[in-house]
């Protein structure tokens, strides 16, 4: 760093604060493209408050004579954060969404605490791979585990006969993954009540779907819903 900048406080206090405004700007902008609720002002918020309070538990341990740890504010940063993330994940049936984005709270906050405590390389580090990790190892996932939704498949046959081998391969071309199957025959109805729990991919195409299963002798009625 330096010397006119170290001899400067205040202009040391702006990169600081500056850059945590950038990397909670980076964060968010990520986020917010992929349509997340956890948006670009809300990760700017979080990283330059992490990064101001850190520069207040360094300057009360430097200007004031404290007894105890000087990073205690710090420390309380990342239990306050813990609870911010938790408010981030959202449970639907069997599927829960947000953990990404709860650990990216988590290092928003982290990298705003690196910022304010002039620790500008590791800060950056992190911000380049944690955009690597969000672009490239999400392709990854999706092609080596593309069907991670939990659904449920109901369909409604007009008799008790089905072709079960052609059923599982429609699924299958789909990109279903069959995890669970019940069947309720109905003798007043006289029809075959299927629940099929499967993993769904993300480029599911229910046109498509709705069109192969079509072909079933009987199929009545076909329903996908969320587990």
């Amino acid at each position: 760093m330096p010397d006119f900048i170290l001899q400067n406080i205040h202009l040391d206090y702006l990169i600081r604060l500056t850059s945590s405004l950038l990397c909670g700007l980076c964060f968010g902008i990520e986020r917010k493209a992929h349509q997340h609720s956890v948006g670009i002002r809300t990760l700017i918020f979080i990283c330059m408050s992490s990064c101001l309070l850190t520069i207040l538990s360094v300057y009360i341990a430097s200007e004031f004579s404290v007894t105890g740890d000087p990073t205690r504010i710090a420390a309380g940063v990342i239990t306050g954060i813990g609870f911010l993330g938790a408010g981030a994940i959202f449970h639907y049936g069997l599927n829960i969404r947000g953990l990404t984005t709860a650990a990216i709270i988590f290092t928003d906050a982290s990298v705003g605490i690196a910022c304010g405590a002039k620790l500008y390389i590791p800060a950056l580090l992190v911000m380049i791979f944690s955009i690597l990790t969000l672009a490239i190892v999400s392709r990854l996932e999706k092609k080596l585990f593309p069907a991670e939704k939990r659904k449920n498949l109901l369909l409604t046959i007009a008799n008790k006969d089905y072709d079960e081998i052609f059923l599982k391969k429609t699924l299958k071309e789909c990109g279903f993954i069959i995890h669970d199957m019940d069947i309720r025959y109905s003798y007043e109805e006289k029809r075959t009540h299927l629940t099929i729990s499967v993993h769904a991919p993300d480029s599911l195409n229910t046109n498509i779907l709705t069109e192969k299963l079509s072909k079933i002798k009987g199929i009545k009625e076909i329903t996908l819903t969320d587990s």
